[in-house]
């Protein structure tokens, strides 16, 4: 009897471990997924007074900054991440654009993941949650929007996210104000939910 029992559990084990449920799920089509509709929904709900204003007072503040203190700037959020005190960050996080954006990501029902504002330095200026740093300006989804053109849009590989078992993908833009890049955006999508929406006619 124990060894009939043996092997039941060997295979119930065997079992869970070839489960399809556990496999990482075969890496969206970001390009047809991400359509024409789906980038001219995200930059209505970005192409906003909301926006326009805070990067516009955060481009006036700031003005264009040396690369020195745009990396104090971006060493201080890093350590706040750590850190009990957290000064950079809470002030971000609770302003007005960051409001916004953190009240559209919970209106879109799971399918934007994260998303985030950036003045004209490449820093953020309102974001939907804590990102891993303050300065995107070193990365492809400020080079290749705002350095490139005022319609620029540029569409990263996905990402598994093991935490949350789903495809995440990020879509940037440049901002811009009367015809002048001001900034850009990046709008993390839940591939996972957009895969599910399209393949239920949603």
């Amino acid at each position: 009897m124990a060894t009939i029992r043996s092997i039941l559990t060997v295979a119930a084990v065997s079992s869970v471990m070839i489960s399809p449920a556990w496999a990482e799920p075969a890496k969206p089509a970001i390009q047809s997924l991400i359509t024409p509709s789906v980038v001219e929904e995200m930059r209505h709900w970005i192409d906003t007074d909301i926006v326009r204003i805070s990067v516009g007072a955060q481009n006036e503040r700031l003005q264009k900054l040396p690369q020195d203190q745009i990396d104090a700037l971006d060493t201080q959020w890093r350590a706040e991440r750590e850190s009990d005190d957290k000064p950079l960050i809470a002030a971000t996080l609770s302003n007005p654009l960051s409001v916004y954006l953190t009240r559209l990501q919970g209106k879109s029902l799971g399918l934007y993941a994260e998303i985030f504002v950036m003045d004209h330095n490449g820093l953020n200026v309102g974001q939907s949650s804590i990102t891993g740093d303050f300065w995107q300006g070193d990365e492809a989804k400020f080079q290749k929007t705002y350095d490139v053109s005022g319609d620029a849009l540029f569409i990263d590989e996905p990402e598994w996210d093991d935490e949350n078992k789903i495809w995440r993908g990020q879509v940037s833009f440049t901002l811009t104000d009367s015809g002048k890049s001001i900034g850009a955006v990046t709008m993390e999508v839940n591939l996972t939910e957009l895969e599910r929406r399209v393949a239920a006619g949603a």
